[in-house]
């Protein structure tokens, strides 16, 4: 249901990644679109911890499978399936869409393994950046622009956010709190349930069982509150179910023999 949403090369959304300079892209324009087309038949994003809050309002969030989990955000149970978003990528009411979605088509990326500086990139198959007579211009002669310098502010911020991610994933996996999930959701005329797996989350069971000054550590940095908007969040797997159907996208019961 969930593993981690990416190929073995390019991140969940790139098909290519070039770096961006004023040599080659001097008279480039980055234009806006209310279409992430990107997103359309996606249903896991990956989410950074700074977003729990608002993404727990509208998405279940889970954790992906096998090693370095990382946290999702579920606009569907299915793959190929997104609920808040039709087939032209255009999204369909208002909801929370994570910074993750709203990057693209820029990352910062290391050019090279041996590199420690990270580069502001763009998938060069977007028809969103290119030498166009509309749209915010990237450069003014060799000068970043306020644009350009406002999307990699904002690929900074993701990825401070991002490593504050990783922290709080390090505090989970320390605590040994993620397990297996299973979710059973009863649709009325189905004498059998549709169980989700695929994906992990805290077993509420071992959470209790954190020692009281680790949770108090936790309460005082934000840390538990991030926790409790998870498992919160999990109530919302009926609803993207429902959607699903009301959509018909839901999934096919199997006859039992």
């Amino acid at each position: 249901m969930a593993s981690a949403p990416q190929t073995a090369q390019l991140p969940l959304f790139y098909n290519d990644l070039m770096p961006l300079n004023s040599r080659d892209h001097g008279k480039w324009r980055s234009k806006t679109t209310d279409k992430a087309k990107w997103l359309a038949g996606q249903h896991a994003i990956p989410l950074t911890v700074e977003e729990f809050p608002q993404a727990q309002r509208n998405f279940p969030i889970i954790f992906s499978a096998g090693e370095n989990p990382v946290p999702l955000a579920l606009m569907g149970l299915n793959e190929g399936v997104n609920v808040f978003v039709d087939e032209a990528g255009a999204v369909t009411e208002q909801v929370y869409v994570p910074a993750y979605a709203r990057r693209y088509p820029f990352m910062l990326a290391r050019l090279n393994p041996e590199a420690e500086d990270l580069s502001l990139c763009f998938d060069p198959t977007t028809d969103l950046i290119g030498e166009f007579d509309e749209g915010a211009e990237l450069f003014d002669g060799e000068t970043p622009t306020d644009a350009c310098k406002a999307t990699l502010d904002f690929c900074q911020q993701f990825e401070i956010a991002g490593q504050k991610t990783q922290a709080f994933m390090e505090e989970l996996a320390k605590q040994k709190l993620l397990m297996d999930g299973e979710i059973a959701i009863q649709q009325e005329g189905n004498e059998q349930p549709f169980v989700y797996r695929g994906f992990q989350m805290v077993n509420e069971e071992k959470l209790r069982e954190v020692p009281g000054n680790v949770l108090r550590q936790w309460n005082q940095s934000g840390l538990l509150a991030l926790v409790y908007a998870h498992l919160f969040s999990l109530q919302l797997m009926t609803d993207i179910f429902g959607r699903q159907l009301q959509l018909g996208k839901g999934p096919v019961a199997v006859p039992q023999a």
